[in-house]
């Protein structure tokens, strides 16, 4: 059969939608140019806000308007959270939740030879273990994802995703092992471990943390470098720290999710610290790991959030100086206990108060790309821009570009030393300082 994919969310569904593609693949089946070519039109879902589970309902109708006798499957988190919701909309042919996502190819079949309608969302247990899911390789990145955890377990009163993944689950350490080897092989110089809520990796593991799994790609021959994706600040101990600390492939770049630096705005969002205990972790973080950036993701407009409590978010936000900020106003999500709480804020101030967030997040960008200047720093490339430049990323995800002196240089997925001479509006200019790089420049 001819497939053709669209994703939608986050880090981990794009991983298993590329895992979904390898599968289909060895069963032999090919991948559509677009969606009028196709036999059936595979939809992976989010339902994080209202607005991504519309954008996946839009998807499938346009879908079947483009090709009225395709079949089309919607696979995911949308599906899992809202079945009956799902259910109704008759121009969908397969629903299938979160769970066991890779028999979306039994269903196609059993469909494409009844015509019979497959509706395939099972609930979440207890005893339920993390799906035997891998990828070879991730297209001709640099980077690749490697997911290693499932589910979510802390119920953050605007949160829908532990509806819709269930509880924490772990990829065994063997298989880590193996799939990160079979990425190196393919080339990738580096790995992101990503998940549902990365740092309870291990929980239903005996004995086992986040560390542990990052000791597992480190100890393997090839890759680079390791980063890790979100990462819920009450779960990173000053002991994890400092086993985090000793895998020296690890990169001085930790995404912390804040929401809010206001505490009564986190106890109202069921978040299970302090702004005083993040400022801490940080703290740590940044001794831990030298000329590390701490970026992050804030909320504004939170059922109840006032314009002190506001202003109290904003001015810890300035206080820890984060390199970058992802900000966005709350949404309202159906299930959720925040979207039944009193004080909801209006979309009008939302917005305002998101502007002064991102402004306030731009400054701190400027601020942190300037403590990068004149320092020599290890840049993995990954694709020519603008023509004249190589771009790539350091360590710590700062943006690179570097002018190319040669036409025929081609850098990608090499790595080279490279003095930051100056700043962008949101990435540095380098000169590349490596003898390796003098001796490459010669051969060509």
């Amino acid at each position: 059969m001819k497939l053709y994919y669209m994703n939608f969310g986050c880090k981990v569904n794009s991983y298993e939608l590329e895992a979904i593609r390898q599968r289909a693949k060895s069963l032999g089946h090919s991948e559509a140019a677009n969606i009028s070519d196709a036999d059936a039109v595979i939809i992976n879902s989010c339902a994080v806000t209202s607005q991504a589970g519309r954008k996946c309902k839009n998807a499938a109708k346009s879908a079947r308007l483009n090709n009225p006798g395709c079949c089309i499957a919607l696979i995911g988190c949308f599906s899992q959270a809202f079945k009956d919701k799902v259910s109704e909309l008759n121009y969908i042919d397969i629903i299938l939740g979160s769970k066991n996502k890779l028999s979306v190819f039994d269903l196609i079949d059993k469909f494409t030879k009844s015509k019979q309608r497959q509706i395939s969302v099972e609930d979440f247990g207890l005893s339920d273990r993390f799906e035997k899911m891998s990828i070879e390789k991730s297209g001709s990145k640099t980077r690749a994802e490697l997911k290693i955890e499932d589910g979510c377990d802390m119920y953050c009163s605007y949160c829908i995703i532990p509806y819709a993944r269930g509880h924490i689950r772990s990829k065994r350490i063997e298989d880590i092992r193996t799939e990160a080897k079979a990425l190196a092989s393919s080339g990738h110089k580096e790995i992101v471990l990503t998940g549902i809520n990365l740092c309870c990796y291990g929980k239903d593991l005996k004995s086992l943390t986040l560390s542990d799994a990052v000791r597992a790609v480190n100890d393997t021959d090839g890759i680079e470098r390791i980063r890790l994706s979100s990462l819920e600040p009450e779960l990173i101990t000053d002991t994890e720290i400092d086993k985090l600390k000793s895998c020296e492939k690890l990169c001085g770049h930790f995404h912390l999710s804040l929401q809010s630096g206001c505490d009564k705005t986190l106890m109202a969002m069921n978040r299970r610290y302090t702004s005083a205990q993040y400022a801490t972790i940080v703290n740590k973080l940044r001794e831990s790991f030298e000329n590390a950036a701490i970026t992050t993701d804030v909320m504004v407009g939170f059922p109840g959030e006032t314009d002190e409590d506001f202003i109290t978010s904003l001015e810890f936000v300035n206080k820890i100086g984060f390199a970058a900020v992802h900000v966005f106003p709350y949404s309202k999500r159906e299930g959720t206990v925040a979207a039944k709480s009193i004080g909801q804020v209006s979309a009008q101030v939302k917005k305002k108060r998101a502007q002064i967030m991102r402004d306030t997040a731009q400054c701190l960008n400027k601020k942190f790309l300037k403590t990068q200047l004149g320092t020599l720093q290890k840049v993995i490339f990954e694709r020519e821009c603008e023509p004249e430049y190589h771009f790539g990323h350091t360590d710590n995800y700062t943006k690179v570009k570097v002018l190319r002196k040669k036409p025929e240089n081609k850098l990608h997925k090499k790595s080279f030393y490279v003095r930051i001479v100056d700043i962008k509006e949101d990435y540095c200019l380098g000169e590349i300082e490596d003898k390796a790089f003098a001796s490459l420049t010669e051969e060509m």
